[in-house]
């Protein structure tokens, strides 16, 4: 059977709007042209895919099951057509990176192996180093773990030591070196993914104590204003520069818990000779917060 992928993605939208006005106008179609291409693909399958209502459009059965495997067949031609692109277009690589982490020594090599290469450089948010890999709008991460690493190949650069961030005038600030003990009562800020929760929260502990809930925080900002106010303290990589740009906050070495460590991810089989070379050229420049600081 030869499937239109144009109406296996009318299908999704449908699927996703549960309503075929809608649907139409997210596709920019008029709703009878949807409704017959939705009923021409129901015809190639030989089965109903969605119950029209006068409410809108409700899966069927065999829709449920199609839409599964709809949405991979489209996932699988988006990524078809990216690869072939690239071996097409063997000049052009986009690299991201996470806060606080620095690329330029890396990409400076780069560039300068690769004159004719088109080098582009873009900053993401520390839950979207999978999702833009997955989704071809880069084709390297330096970022931190953790973060899902199914359909990827990820290479360790090198491990941070991990601070407690609290206020000035914390009693805590001064100290040389504390452990989990000496803040076992402190709440700590919140983060949506539970990976990044339990990492960066130490949660659970070691002794199998739940970490305080602080505050719920979607973004870094977030964190540093509630952790100055008083409100929280949390735990930083040692890398983060954005903590070094605010005078009252202060950061202590956290004894007795495992690094942070930052990686670099790039989609598994890509046989990209610019991701080769990012990745050489990475390995040898960022060894560490100091070293990408400073190399040449």
């Amino acid at each position: 059977m030869d499937l239109d992928l144009r109406l296996v993605r009318y299908f999704t939208v449908v699927a996703e709007h549960q309503h075929f006005g809608r649907a139409a106008a997210v596709l920019h179609l008029a709703q009878p042209s949807l409704s017959r291409q939705i009923r021409r693909l129901e015809e190639q399958l030989g089965v109903r895919l969605l119950d029209r209502t006068p409410q809108g459009a409700r899966l069927t059965e065999a829709g449920e099951v199609f839409l599964h495997r709809a949405r991979a067949l489209l996932r699988s031609a988006t990524q078809a057509a990216a690869y072939t692109r690239a071996a097409a277009r063997p000049t052009r690589i986009t690299i991201g990176y996470t806060t606080g982490l620095i690329v330029t020594p890396a990409v400076r090599d780069l560039r300068r192996q690769h004159p004719d290469a088109d080098v582009r450089t873009v900053h993401l948010a520390w839950d979207e180093p999978r999702s833009a890999l997955v989704d071809h709008r880069v084709d390297a991460v330096v970022a931190r773990l953790p973060f899902a690493t199914d359909q990827l190949h990820v290479t360790i650069l090198y491990d941070e030591p991990r601070l407690l961030l609290a206020p000035v005038g914390h009693r805590l600030a001064g100290k040389e070196s504390i452990t989990l003990d000496d803040i076992a009562g402190e709440p700590m800020p919140r983060l949506s993914d539970p990976a990044w929760n339990a990492f960066w929260r130490i949660d659970p502990r070691p002794d199998g104590s739940r970490a305080p809930d602080g505050p719920l925080v979607p973004t870094l900002e977030d964190k540093l204003e509630i952790v100055a106010g008083g409100q929280a303290v949390a735990i930083t990589p040692a890398g983060s520069q954005a903590t070094n740009q605010r005078p009252d906050l202060v950061t202590i070495p956290l004894e007795g818990v495992e690094p942070a460590r930052v990686v670099l991810a790039t989609r598994g089989g890509d046989r990209s000779r610019l991701v080769a070379a990012f990745g050489k050229a990475a390995r040898t420049h960022l060894t560490g917060p100091a070293a990408t600081a400073v190399d040449d």
